[in-house]
């Protein structure tokens, strides 16, 4: 019998050092998109999936992160008082149980694949998801859930995929398919950021995994390869290697590379044009906006 995936790593240790000088202060990952925090896409998917512990690999400086699940109960009962029970309901829905949110501390900035390690102990003997806040996923159903029930057929090691072009490829660890079957392809390897003319493909892996406990393992017996970082695709290729399965799954959804400020800056618009609420208005002023720019051109 499979086991359930339950737990989710969250690696937030990053020092969002491309959105200086507001991460100086701000976790990147509590930046808002529209009015939610990058974070709080990747809990609600999270929770979506049937995620009921939440592993968060932090570093120095992200106290503002654990604040932001902690409860609030002066605002709540400011709120309260003042009948604003819509709001009082949007920011009890950000509040975690006690117990539910464990952080773990990366003390090196040594790669995905150690902040992952950092959280072996709390994984266990147990397949586990892992979320990157950065990038956010606009879906009808969100994708960690997506991937949990194909997970449930398939077992075994699990990449979110999306086909990049391919002058893009070297951007992207890069799946080499060994069969392809729509939704899902069986993968014979995977190639961390391969020049162009080079990549086996170009289905690319993107920030959601489902993994196997035997990751922890392979993980363990890594060494830090260039810039001293250690790969979480190269523990993912060892499965591979040990002719153990690892699929790429394509999602259905729109991907936002949020660790940009480009991809930050599309993900507001479109999100801010999905909400009933600010549509109008916001869509007309990108309308004149365009108009404007076309007329100067």
């Amino acid at each position: 019998m499979k086991k359930r995936v339950t737990k989710a790593i969250f690696p937030v240790a990053g020092l969002g050092t491309r959105f200086l000088p507001a991460t100086k202060s701000v976790p990147k990952e509590i930046m808002t998109l529209v009015d939610r925090p990058l974070i709080q896409y990747a809990i609600d998917e999270a929770r979506a999936a049937g995620i009921k512990e939440f592993i968060f690999v932090t570093s120095r400086g992200k106290g503002a992160l654990e604040d932001y699940f902690d409860h609030a109960p002066q605002l709540e009962q400011e709120l309260r008082k003042k009948g604003k029970d819509q709001l009082l309901q949007t920011l009890k829905d950000t509040n975690m149980d006690s117990g539910a949110i464990a952080y773990i501390r990366q003390h090196k900035a040594m790669g995905l694949g150690h902040a992952v390690w950092c959280a072996r102990r709390l994984v266990g003997n147990e397949p586990f998801a892992v979320i990157l806040p950065d990038d956010v996923i606009a879906a009808e159903k969100p994708c960690l859930q997506q991937m949990v029930e194909a997970h449930e057929e398939t077992g075994g090691c699990m990449v979110a995929a999306m086909e990049v072009p391919h002058d893009k490829a070297s951007a992207y660890g890069v799946l080499d398919i060994k069969e392809d079957m729509g939704n899902m392809v069986s993968v014979k390897g995977m190639v961390e950021k391969p020049p162009a003319d080079q990549a086996p493909s170009n289905l690319a892996v993107i920030g959601r995994y489902i993994l196997t406990p035997k990751i922890m393992q392979n993980l363990n017996q890594i060494k830090a390869g260039s810039g001293g970082e250690v790969q979480l695709t190269d523990a993912i290729a060892q499965e591979i290697e040990h002719e153990r399965e690892v699929f790429g799954y394509r999602f259905r959804g729109q991907r936002f590379d949020c660790g940009s400020k480009a991809g930050f800056l599309q993900a507001t618009v479109s999100f801010g044009l999905a909400r009933e609420e600010l549509r109008d208005e916001f869509g007309q002023y990108l309308d004149e906006m365009v108009s404007m720019r076309a007329a100067v051109e």
